[in-house]
């Protein structure tokens, strides 16, 4: 499993691993033994960095605040209800959610909490890399005829599924932009 991280200004470089603040984009990163396995190599320039580690507290606090800032603008993008953003967390209680989204500083994410914006992250950002502006944003929530939905959003797929609908629905629209 992979972990997000944010590209342009870092802000924290420690034992190999590199925080930065969002800004213009989001940047999915591999661990560096599996990127060299699949014979990525880094762009000219660019280095290959480890994932981050989400046994680890204090990865998981560096992390945390900007995975829920991220998770609020995309749920925001897709338009999504509370109920639906919960549904994506794995039920997180709605008074949770509301302390993380009033004040993300310092809050400090369980694993499977991390886990879970990160397959979100890489399924807004492989809608966005294969579709474009807005479809992009209107495809979670589309009924769509593909056989796996049954005529239901990919939304409703992913609440009714859970954590394994959510991998499937990352590797779905990861493989359209593969050309899978």
């Amino acid at each position: 499993m992979t972990l997000f991280a944010y590209n342009q200004h870092p802000i924290l470089e420690s034992e190999g691993k590199m925080v930065q603040e969002r800004e213009a984009h989001i940047e999915i990163t591999i661990p560096i033994a599996a990127a060299e396995h699949r014979g990525f190599s880094p762009a000219p320039g660019a280095s290959l960095r480890p994932s981050a580690d989400l046994s680890s507290a204090s990865d998981r606090e560096e992390l945390s605040p900007a995975a829920i800032r991220e998770f609020r603008r995309i749920t925001e993008r897709w338009k999504l209800t509370e109920e639906l953003a919960l549904g994506l967390l794995g039920g997180v209680a709605s008074s949770t959610y509301h302390g993380w989204r009033s004040n993300p500083k310092g809050k400090k994410l369980d694993q499977d909490t991390l886990t879970r914006i990160s397959l979100v992250i890489g399924i807004y950002q492989a809608l966005h890399a294969y579709f474009g502006d807005p479809w992009a944003d209107r495809w979670i929530s589309s009924d769509n005829r593909a056989p796996m939905f049954s005529g239901r959003s990919p939304i409703d797929f992913i609440l009714r599924e859970g954590l394994p609908g959510l991998i499937q629905i990352r590797k779905l629209v990861e493989g359209w932009g593969a050309g899978h």
